[in-house]
């Protein structure tokens, strides 16, 4: 516990150095900052988008808004929130742009009860080969969901961020981030039952 505790701030604080760094204009710490985000911030990006080049090109853009306005930075600000702040914004102006279509939401009864969690429990090889089933079945189903239950779900889910975090990347009050996460999971549920109806989703 203590040493997770210890990593952590190892992280935050490699992570302050950076942004300080960057903001008096030295670019290796940008280099450094997308290394440690590369992986995280394309995958939201691509669960936003669903297109590869679209994610790509998207995260490109993301790194320069945060080379051009470091500086407007407030660095009592949580980075990591901001960044995906930016990055959102992009995805979402983006989409307004070639698929308006995608941001619409469903109706507010298409829902039905929450999933369990979906992770494999055993590092038994038919296990794995379970869980890697389910994890491509659930990563299917999200690609149909509204942007706005998606977005939520990946943040919390994929990327392991506070409801509060959450809030401050939307913009939005926690209740929202709340009430869109609950719809969300509903939806998951919904659209596995529907689309894989023999797996038990429970």
């Amino acid at each position: 516990m203590m040493g997770a505790a210890a990593i952590s701030m190892e992280v935050q604080v490699g992570l302050e150095a950076e942004v300080a760094r960057l903001r008096r204009g030295d670019l290796d710490a940008l280099a450094e900052m997308v290394t440690r985000y590369q992986n995280r911030l394309y995958r939201y990006l691509l669960r936003m988008v669903r297109q590869p080049a679209e994610a790509e090109d998207l995260f490109q853009q993301t790194w320069l808004r945060v080379a051009t306005q470091i500086r407007r930075f407030d660095p009592h600000r949580n980075f990591e929130a901001w960044l995906f702040t930016l990055a959102r914004n992009l995805a979402i102006d983006h989409l307004r742009r070639v698929r308006p279509e995608s941001l619409d939401e469903r109706g507010e009864n298409d829902y039905s009860a929450t999933p369990a969690s979906l992770r494999a429990s055993g590092p038994a090889a038919l296990d794995v080969v379970i869980a890697r089933e389910r994890a491509q079945q659930i990563a299917e189903a999200m690609d149909v969901l509204p942007v706005m239950y998606r977005e939520v779900l990946a943040l919390r889910f994929e990327e392991e961020m506070k409801i509060e975090e959450i809030a401050e990347v939307l913009n939005a009050p926690l209740s929202t981030v709340k009430s869109r996460l609950r719809r969300g999971l509903e939806n998951l549920r919904e659209g596995l039952e529907a689309r894989f109806p023999k797996t038990e989703w429970q």
